[in-house]
C-alpha cells in the first residue's frame, strides 16, 4: 500500500482555516478535560495523507510554544492534533499553557513538504541554494539536530548565512559548523496558516520571499 504525501497545491485556504481551528479545538479540549479529539470521518479521510506539521502558539506577539513533526511519518489528521497538544503542554522552554490563556493566544499551523538534503560540492554553495521565505532548514550531525521553519529568518531579517548559523546553534553546534562540510543540511517548504487575532479569522501567510 503506497503512502500519500503532502503537495503544496493540495491545501486550500479553507483547508488551512480548518486545520488551525482543529488545532485550537484540540488544545481547548485537552486542557479542559484531558480528551484527545478525533476528526470526523470526512475530514479524517480528506487529511489522511502523510505530512510534517508544526503548531506554533504566540501570546502577545511572543512565542508561547512550538512543537511539531518535521518528517511525514504521520497522517496529517493525526499529526495536527498531536502537534497542537504537544505545543501547548510539552515545549520544554515554557510552562504548560492554561485554559485561561487561550483567549490571548494566536494559533499558527505550518504544513511541511518532506525534507530533502541539499546537494553541494562546497559548503559555500548553500548560500545560493537556500532561499529566504521559501526554505526551512534542518541541520544535523551525529546526534545533534536543529530545525527552523521557513518563516523564521524573514521575521528576524536574517541573511542566508545567518539562517544557517542560527539553525546550527539550534542544533547545539557551533554557529559556523555548516562551513565544515560535516553537517547534513536539509531544506523543506511549508504553507503557513495563522489566526489574525486570537480565535479570529485564519489567513494564509505570505512568505518573505514573495
Amino acid at each position: 500500500m503506497s503512502v500519500e504525501y503532502f503537495m503544496t497545491e493540495q491545501l486550500s485556504d479553507s483547508d488551512g482555516s480548518f486545520l488551525v481551528k482543529i488545532a485550537r479545538k484540540a488544545v481547548t479540549e485537552f486542557l479542559s478535560n484531558g480528551n484527545k479529539i478525533k476528526l470526523d470521518d470526512d475530514n479524517e479521510k480528506k487529511f489522511s495523507f502523510n505530512s510534517g506539521v508544526f503548531v506554533t502558539l504566540n501570546k502577545h506577539q511572543e512565542l508561547r510554544g512550538c512543537i511539531g513533526f518535521p518528517m511525514p511519518d504521520k497522517k496529517l489528521s493525526h499529526a495536527i492534533v498531536d502537534g497542537a497538544i504537544a505545543a501547548s503542554t510539552q515545549d520544554p522552554r515554557f510552562q504548560p499553557v492554561k485554559s485561561k490563556e487561550l483567549d490571548d493566544i494566536v494559533f499558527e499551523v505550518t504544513v511541511l513538504t518532506p525534507p530533502v538534503e541539499i546537494d553541494v560540492s562546497n559548503p559555500t554553495e548553500y548560500l545560493e541554494k537556500i532561499k529566504i521565505g521559501r526554505d526551512g532548514l534542518i541541520v544535523s550531525h551525529s546526534f545533534y539536530s536543529g530545525l527552523l521553519l521557513p518563516q523564521v529568518p524573514g521575521e528576524y531579517g536574517w541573511s542566508v548565512k545567518e539562517f544557517l548559523q542560527h539553525t546550527c546553534m539550534k542544533a547545539g553546534l557551533e554557529r559556523d559548523f555548516w562551513e565544515t562540510g560535516k553537517a547534513k543540511i536539509e531544506r523543506f517548504e511549508g504553507i503557513v496558516f495563522k489566526e489574525e487575532i486570537p480565535n479570529g479569522e485564519v489567513v494564509r501567510e505570505k512568505t518573505y520571499g514573495d
